[in-house]
């Protein structure tokens, strides 16, 4: 096969085009692809764990996307014709797929998710598990590269499939820790009796969160939408940052008289919330929200975050929660390696969670597991229902900004790393003489700057991409029209960069 192997490493995951149907954007990530990757985490596992192919036991499982089907069969092909042992589990998340080498009477050696998150229909992807948790980079690179050396050899016997819907398993796992952090008195099996909650999956992997958690629970949850799979999408992108989605299950919340709403990704490793009053738990509330959660368990603990929390999460977390409030580099991977790095050297540290919904807990194997987090969640919901209130009461004194606003400054050169980080030097050069601009003290990731009531009354951050030629620029401000005051200073200052995109600044600007 003539393949690029290196472009479908997608830092911790692997990812590519799987169907056509996008102008310009060419499949290569082929079933005939797919199991040779799987050959390649065969081989890999093996020399990782010291034990032979047809010793290993490897689950698969895959969301809703139209290529999942086809892909899944050719891993699971690839897997059997290395001799290992594979358990077909059909369409799962992606923490339940990691949960399969975990819990009691599963603990397979391996496991392989086959999704590619919130990203179009044509694309999919897969992620890698072992009982340490996922793959990081440097394993990514590694099979890749014993996928393009392609030098496997066959077992003698093939090894057998079973098929398993172990979705079901991890739903009952989900029931049994809700039942036990609600503890309730009088109902122990059913403490979400009385309540309303919807669940909206997008048409992703996460319908069965209504029928085999909340169901199960006591919870009534008609008026739930978008839960069979369907990798067309039909009704919405799958992603709780979306703005349409989140517009989507706070109508349903509003329109069915809930008293909760739930929406999750594709593949279910991150979530969003919407309270009885249909105001979004999303990004920095549902980073507060969570943060509330674990410092009642964990006083004082630490709380990682990603690099774009605002200041006033950070009062909140600090000044109101007692906790310490560690802002990090954005990428979920960055944010739970910090936090495990944090314990390491003896600081305690119970979440990592990044505005984009993905959400760790120290107790749940820092994984990144939408439907943990939800649990949680229910288990406080259960908990202030008997004491007559509601969870959107948890969330009355965080602060929030007057003005918000994004930016994506695209790079015009090839070498887009070093130019971008150029630009960010150069600027933090600068702010040293601005007036009313002051830089954060500690900051892991580009320019964060606060600016003084005079001069816009907030902060910005601007960072270089994980993976993309451009700079994001965040904005927020505690006075209306305080983005527009900030943006205009920064405009001026970069304009000097002939080769720096600043048409989405200069558009905000002229309105």
């Amino acid at each position: 096969m003539s393949v690029d192997w290196k472009k479908l490493q997608n830092g911790s995951d692997i990812r590519g085009v799987a169907l056509e149907g996008i102008t310009g954007e060419t499949v290569n990530l082929t079933p005939a692809v797919a199991l040779t990757i799987a050959k390649a985490f065969a081989s890999w596992l093996s020399i990782r764990l010291g034990r032979a192919m047809i010793d290993l036991t490897v689950s698969v499982g895959r969301d809703s996307r139209l290529s999942g089907p086809d892909l899944s069969k050719a891993v699971i092909s690839g897997l059997s014709i290395m001799g290992c042992r594979v358990i077909d589990v059909g369409l799962a998340s992606t923490p339940a797929m990691f949960m399969s080498t975990i819990l009691t009477g599963h603990g397979y050696d391996g496991a392989i998710m086959l999704t590619a998150s919130h990203l179009p229909f044509n694309r999919n992807g897969l992620k890698f598990f072992t009982a340490t948790g996922g793959l990081e980079k440097k394993d990514i690179t590694e099979i890749l590269n014993l996928a393009a050396q392609d030098g496997f050899t066959a077992a003698a016997t093939s090894g057998t499939v079973v098929e398993l819907d172990f979705i079901s398993v991890y739903a009952k796992h989900l029931v049994e820790i809700i039942h036990e952090g609600a503890a309730d008195p009088v109902d122990y099996d059913h403490p979400l009796q009385g309540l309303r909650i919807l669940v909206d999956a997008g048409n992703g992997a996460g319908g069965f969160f209504a029928e085999k958690v909340l169901q199960v629970l006591g919870a009534d949850t008609s008026g739930s939408q978008f839960l069979d799979p369907d990798g067309s999408f039909p009704n919405h992108i799958p992603n709780p940052e979306d703005a349409q989605a989140m517009a989507s299950i706070q109508q349903a919340v509003l329109h069915n008289e809930a008293d909760l709403g739930i929406i999750f990704d594709t593949d279910v490793d991150r979530a969003g919330a919407v309270d009885k009053n249909g105001k979004e738990i999303n990004r920095n509330r549902i980073i507060a929200l969570m943060a509330a959660i674990v410092l009642e368990e964990h006083p004082g603990t630490t709380i990682v975050t990603d690099s774009i929390t605002s200041d006033e999460l950070k009062v909140f977390i600090e000044e109101q929660l007692g906790g310490i409030h560690h802002r990090f580099k954005r990428g979920y991977k960055n944010v739970i390696n910090e936090a495990i790095r944090l314990n390491g050297m003896g600081r305690e540290t119970h979440l990592a969670i990044e505005t984009s919904g993905h959400g760790a807990l120290k107790e749940n194997y820092f994984l990144d597991d939408g439907a943990y987090l939800i649990a949680k969640i229910l288990i406080q919901v259960a908990r202030l229902k008997r004491k007559g209130q509601t969870i959107d009461q948890m969330l009355e004194s965080l602060k929030e900004p007057a003005d918000a606003r994004e930016f994506r400054l695209n790079i015009r050169r090839s070498e887009f790393k070093d130019y971008g980080q150029m630009v960010i030097d150069q600027l933090k050069t600068m702010v040293q003489n601005e007036p009313g601009w002051v830089l954060a003290r500690d900051n892991y990731e580009g320019i964060r700057v606060s600016a003084d009531p005079a001069h816009g009354d907030g902060w910005f951050l601007l960072r270089l991409s994980l993976h993309d030629p451009l700079l994001p620029l965040n904005i927020e401000s505690r006075q209306t029209g305080g983005v527009r005051k900030i943006a205009g200073r920064i405009y001026q200052i970069l304009a000097a960069h002939a080769d720096l995109d600043l048409s989405s600044l200069s558009r905000f600007l002229e309105t």
